[in-house]
């Protein structure tokens, strides 16, 4: 099994510009859900993407085997097509911080799914970042949501399930398709969930609500930023990320989220709490911790 490198300046550079593209994420699916409906949203999203990805997937698919299709197809399930529409169902009746911390999950679902499913190896103080990451994150997002950790079990779920779906399919990606470069991984994935959310799209009432909802079309700009740049350009950086360090590092940028949102929390008139250091130290230091490469013993060829 090829081992996982530790990350360079390249590989925090990339994953600082994924925190912040990613965590402008959920107030860009709020603003969505004002004129359109979660499966909606969820379409556009995973539209709008593959649309974007289409030229590059047309020169790809040629030189694809037929026989390795199935491999595209589970990454851009896992990975792309179930969590666009369950993180649209989520923010129907989830506030902003929580689905944040929820989402935090996801490092420590991976770590959990790449050890006892894709047996990659670990060490004890990786085990321990994971957990001081989401520790800080979730002391973070409390601290923006005034303490109130009040959760909508009925949505929070769509959230838990998404973070599984994102440890399954980095670690499926790192295990499975490294041989490939990211742009290919991100493209043919999309081809393939592209067409039936396309067609889905259509055969709700999307074209009625362009023409008498009011708003539509600003929904709409903002569904597409997030389907260009927090989803079609995210990703391929997301795969080039997990192809040169680890999933557990491509993974940390959910810890990283927080901080964005705290951000613009602040340029929007909110106070900015001392205690937030505290926090953004503790998720810091986690994400450091959780990806200190395991010991290789060297008497061993």
């Amino acid at each position: 099994m090829k081992q996982d490198i530790k990350p360079g300046i390249k590989e925090w550079l990339v994953l600082l510009g994924l925190m912040v593209v990613w965590g402008s994420s959920f107030i860009l699916i709020k603003r969505g859900l004002e004129a359109f409906d979660n499966l909606q949203v969820g379409a556009l999203r995973v539209s709008i993407s593959f649309l974007v990805l289409l030229p590059l997937a047309i020169i790809r698919l040629r030189k694809l085997n037929i026989k390795n299709f199935w491999l595209f197809i589970i990454a851009g399930l896992l990975g792309n097509g179930l969590p666009a529409f369950l993180f649209a169902k989520a923010q129907m009746g989830l506030d902003s911080y929580m689905a944040g911390i929820l989402n935090s999950l996801t490092p420590l679902f991976t770590l959990v799914a790449g050890v006892f499913l894709f047996s990659r190896r670990t060490r004890l103080l990786n085990v321990l970042g994971v957990f001081l990451g989401l520790t800080g994150a979730i002391g973070l997002l409390s601290y923006a949501g005034e303490g109130s950790f009040t959760v909508n079990f009925q949505h929070a779920v769509f959230v838990v399930i998404a973070t599984i779906c994102y440890a399954l399919q980095m670690n499926f990606i790192k295990t499975y398709m490294t041989k490939y470069d990211p742009v290919t991984i991100a493209s043919l994935a999309f081809i393939f969930i592209g067409v039936p959310s396309l067609v889905f799209l259509f055969a709700t009432d999307f074209i009625y609500r362009m023409e008498h909802v009011a708003g539509s079309w600003e929904s709409l700009g903002f569904i597409a930023l997030l389907g260009v740049f927090g989803t079609a350009v995210a990703i391929i950086g997301n795969f080039w990320l997990i192809k040169k360090s680890s999933a557990l590092f491509a993974s940390s940028v959910t810890y990283l989220m927080p901080i964005v949102s705290i951000i613009w929390g602040v340029l929007d008139g909110e106070p900015f709490l001392i205690s937030y250091f505290i926090w953004i130290a503790a998720i810091l230091t986690g994400v450091y911790m959780a990806n200190k490469p395991p010991r290789i013993n060297k008497s061993m060829n």
